[in-house]
């Protein structure tokens, strides 16, 4: 974790806590505001189902590939340099989509999103975890709570902008100016956070020893918030055999559960611990899924989601915020090493639900998915 003898502080830390929110929001609210006009974008270019789906991988690849980019800034850059430069790039690659004519545009612009996107959001954690050593208490689980709002409001805004047939070039770039006029105007009260460099090979930047666990962690939770972001709304559908009525109704209890969990994650930490925290939440995982698969009805399901969705909430803030601490690599270098083991969860395991899912049955596969909720259990029992 960055100290305060790296940090020099532009404002108070009541302050930077209100700038780094509000950077978690232009995250949150610019990602969700992309989300919300897919469907549009679909019947634009007229893609199918198929074809969005290959379309859409150019985003995480572009993410993934950026990883080591990322690191080697931090390495070089205050996290809060690369901050702004990631949240500048990155409206401007969502002002740029809506422009989008050909499918090979649209391919070119979503790496390029992914990779900004990668940018801002390995940076504005490190800057969270900047502001947490100024604090005596949790807040850190605060901000990704945050990260959830904006993306409710963005989903709002994008219903009513869909509703009133606003095309989607003007939704991004009116979108896009109000981010990037916030981001700028907060920068000022960020930390100006010393970076810490690394004599490292380039590629990937992995975990060392030490950190090993955190990665496999967060392997372990992206992997199920994954797999809930991809087929939690179809389980209701074809599991459950929920009516049309509330067939979405499982995606929303999830996303709402883990919202509320980011809230109220800190005063936990509070009371319990981070590794009682972290404990507690692979319990969660593996019990709202296993819940799932066994009882594939909707109060059971729903309720099954609704711990998977508490449990997955706080687990990537506070492990980052552990990593953070590391007296080998900086904190944005440490994250950086960390998201690259957890964004591999986050990719590869979704789909192999889907394997399993069409080899036997969605229940098995949401069944085998909880395994990875206990090897959380037993990970977070061999930290030091």
């Amino acid at each position: 974790m960055a100290s305060t003898s790296t940090v020099t502080l532009a404002a108070s830390p009541t302050q930077a806590r209100i700038a780094i929110t509000v950077f978690f929001l232009v995250s949150g609210f610019g990602f969700s505001t992309w989300a919300s006009r897919i469907p549009t974008i679909q019947h634009q270019l007229g893609l199918n189902d198929a074809q969005l789906g290959g379309v859409l991988l150019a985003l995480p690849i572009g993410l993934m590939l950026t990883l080591p980019v990322t690191s080697f800034l931090l390495q070089r850059f205050s996290s809060r340099q690369v901050m702004v430069v990631g949240a500048v790039l990155y409206n401007l690659a969502l002002a740029l989509l809506g422009f989008a004519a050909h499918t090979w545009q649209l391919v070119v612009l979503l790496f390029c999103f992914g990779s900004s996107r990668n940018l801002l959001n390995i940076s504005v954690n490190a800057q969270s975890v900047g502001v947490q050593a100024l604090y005596n208490r949790s807040i850190i689980a605060t901000f990704h709570g945050m990260w959830s709002v904006a993306g409710f409001a963005a989903a709002a805004v994008g219903a009513v902008v869909v509703g009133a047939s606003v095309p989607t070039a003007y939704h991004f770039v009116g979108v896009g100016m109000l981010l990037t006029g916030l981001a700028l105007a907060f920068f000022p009260r960020t930390l100006d956070i010393l970076p810490t460099p690394q004599s490292q090979k380039s590629g990937f930047t992995l975990p060392d020893k030490t950190l090993l666990k955190f990665g496999f962690i967060a392997f372990a939770s992206m992997a199920c918030e994954g797999t809930m972001y991809d087929w939690s709304g179809i389980y209701f559908q074809k599991a459950v055999h929920a009516p049309k009525a509330i067939a979405t109704a499982g995606f929303a209890i999830y996303m709402i559960a883990m919202t509320v969990g980011r809230f109220t994650g800190d005063w936990l930490v509070g009371r319990l611990g981070i590794k009682r925290m972290l404990r507690s939440s692979g319990l969660l995982i593996a019990a709202g899924l296993l819940l799932a698969a066994l009882l594939p009805t909707p109060v059971a399901a729903g309720l099954g989601f609704i711990m998977v969705g508490f449990g997955v909430s706080c687990v990537i803030p506070l492990v980052f915020s552990m990593a953070g601490k590391s007296p080998k690599m900086g904190s944005g270098s440490a994250i950086a090493a960390v998201s690259t083991v957890g964004y591999f969860g986050f990719l590869i395991v979704p789909p192999v639900v889907g394997f399993i899912a069409n080899a036997a049955n969605l229940r098995w596969s949401f069944a085998i998915m909880a395994t990875l909720g206990a090897v959380m259990v037993w990970l977070v029992s061999k930290l030091d």
